[in-house]
């Protein structure tokens, strides 16, 4: 009979940390694109309303109207800057399950490993009790055929 792996506990342990890692890294690289799309969304929209402001400059602009469309501007030059350090943020968190990731990965590897060992000997020792039994079963049929021809 084959002894259970001992540490099945822990490679369970391990295959959940794993499982939960890798669930929260897709979670932080979807903020992260998410946080990369709204940028990206800021400054199409920055570069779209800068081509307005030129197309009014060309048609003439009050000076209060210039200044409405330079403050405007200038609070979306902000929010692309606050949005530009989330995505930093969110690129260092990205980059942090990462590596939980692959540690909890290494981790799960070498429990593996040991598991694997330990089901290699278990068949290494059922193998060798199978041909005992196959070996006391061949003795016997010789010695009593030896026996049957002797009498």
């Amino acid at each position: 009979m084959a002894n259970k792996f001992s540490l099945q506990p822990l490679l369970d342990l391990m295959q959940t940390r794993t499982d939960e890692a890798t669930r929260q890294l897709g979670v932080l690289i979807a903020a992260e694109q998410s946080a990369r799309n709204r940028l990206q969304m800021l400054e199409d929209y920055r570069a779209e309303y800068a081509v307005k402001l030129r197309d009014a400059c060309t048609q003439g602009l009050t000076p209060m109207a210039l200044r409405n469309y330079q403050d405007f501007l200038a609070r979306i030059d902000d929010a692309i800057s606050q949005q530009t350090l989330a995505v930093s943020h969110s690129e260092q968190n990205t980059a942090s399950g990462q590596e939980n990731w692959k540690e909890q990965n290494k981790r799960l590897k070498a429990i593996d490993t040991l598991s694997h060992r330990h089901d290699l000997r278990e068949k290494v020792i059922d193998n060798k009790q199978q041909q005992k039994i196959q070996d006391e079963h061949t003795v016997r049929k010789y010695a009593v055929r030896s026996e049957e021809q002797s009498d």
